[in-house]
């Protein structure tokens, strides 16, 4: 039997590169869909490609409550219920000291990165509790986990999700809800390019070899390895699992 046979995910950041291997794997083990992004071409594509008998688009701000309660009401509305969550959409910000960031373009990464991991959680406990539980994982980085410099805006937010994961988790454990946080070191995705693109403006490239280098495995992980744990922790395998951060990074937080 498919692992997410008649479970009910919403994946938000599901037009991007993890989100997208993150619907595909959790569509392979069965699972209905709501898939959330503001990319709403990006949704078209992905519905196009699973097949609409299986997921659904909802094109949402996350950092917007009134668009969070209309996506996770639209999961519930379709399906009766609603599992698991993966609160995946993120954005990087840019790459600045902490002395030269613009203010805006730091309230800007909170407001997505925090507020609206916040707002998913917020949404989704309730809809979960009301079915006896469920499963939530978060996507954090393995920023969350160390700093970087350059990506103080990032690396706070993606610290951030892992204390709301762990107040989430307590809160949610007598109602049968476990939440997690995956901490990914440098995948191969379009934010990695922004990314090398900032620090090292015209020699991505360069940029993407240097961070290669303090991953100890020597490669960037792909989508799909971090799909894979994805896809554990949001099945019943991982019952007793809940409060955890889990790295997927070729041993780059072990140093």
């Amino acid at each position: 039997m498919p692992r997410l046979s008649r479970k009910v995910a919403i994946v938000t950041g599901a037009a991007g590169g993890i989100g997208s291997a993150i619907a595909t794997a959790f569509a392979r083990e069965g699972a209905a869909l709501c898939l959330v992004d503001r990319d709403e071409a990006g949704l078209a594509d992905r519905v196009a490609r699973l097949g609409a008998e299986r997921c659904c688009a909802c094109a949402a701000d996350i950092s917007d409550p009134e668009d969070v309660a209309r996506a996770t009401a639209t999961a519930v509305d379709r399906y009766g219920r609603l599992d698991i969550l993966i609160s995946n959409a993120g954005i990087e910000g840019r790459v600045l000291p902490v002395t030269e960031y613009p203010i805006e373009d730091f309230d800007r990464v909170m407001a997505v990165n925090v507020r609206g991991v916040f707002l998913t959680l917020r949404e989704a406990m309730p809809a979960m509790q009301r079915r006896g539980g469920g499963s939530i994982v978060i996507t954090s980085s393995i920023a969350g986990l160390r700093g970087f410099a350059g990506l103080s805006a990032y690396s706070a937010s993606k610290h951030a999700v892992l204390g709301l994961m762990r107040c989430a988790a307590l809160e949610g454990a007598p109602h049968g809800i476990r939440v997690n946080t995956i901490h990914p070191s440098p995948i191969e995705t379009r934010m990695m390019r922004a990314i090398e693109e900032g620090a090292a403006p015209g020699a991505a490239d360069a940029a993407k070899t240097g961070f290669a280098a303090r991953i100890p495995a020597g490669r960037y992980g792909t989508p799909e390895e971090v799909a894979a744990l994805a896809l554990f922790l949001a099945s019943d395998e991982s019952g007793f699992c809940s409060g955890g951060a889990y790295s997927v990074d070729g041993a780059m937080s072990a140093g």
